[in-house]
């Protein structure tokens, strides 16, 4: 395991056999004092897709967490009905669960597309500024 901060790759997909890889990308370049972005702007997008996309999967297992919610006892007898409810007290944790991930991810995903926002306002605003410059030598 290599030394230093914590790796960023965008589009890295660590499949089933972890959850972060320390090596390659970085989470940014430092910023001089007086503010900058710590990403460039393909990263920021493919943050906003990532974030999205696992947005979408906390939804894609909210339904399937509904069957759980939802559980019906098999048999009429006492002890089908209490296994039944605490799968139901389950399956109501789960979707809570669920769905405020992805609440959370969609938050995230709004952040980086209001930095992308930002981004694009400063490289406007450079632009204008070159554009206003005497031209020649």
């Amino acid at each position: 395991m290599s030394e230093g901060p914590p790796v960023y790759e965008p589009g890295l997909d660590l499949g089933v056999s972890g959850y972060f890889r320390p090596s390659g990308g970085t989470y940014g370049e430092p910023v001089p004092e007086g503010g900058g972005f710590k990403y460039d702007e393909a990263t920021l997008h493919e943050l906003v897709k990532e974030w999205r996309d696992l947005a979408a999967e906390y939804l894609k297992d909210l339904a399937d967490a509904e069957f759980i919610a939802n559980a019906q006892p098999p048999g009429v007898e006492y002890a089908s009905g209490d296994n039944a409810q605490l799968i139901r007290s389950s399956g109501d944790a789960l979707t809570t669960a669920l769905k405020e991930r992805a609440a959370y991810c969609e938050n995230m995903a709004a952040k980086y597309v209001s930095a992308l926002g930002k981004y694009a306002t400063a490289e406007e605003r450079a632009t204008e500024d070159i554009n206003q410059q005497s031209k020649g030598i």
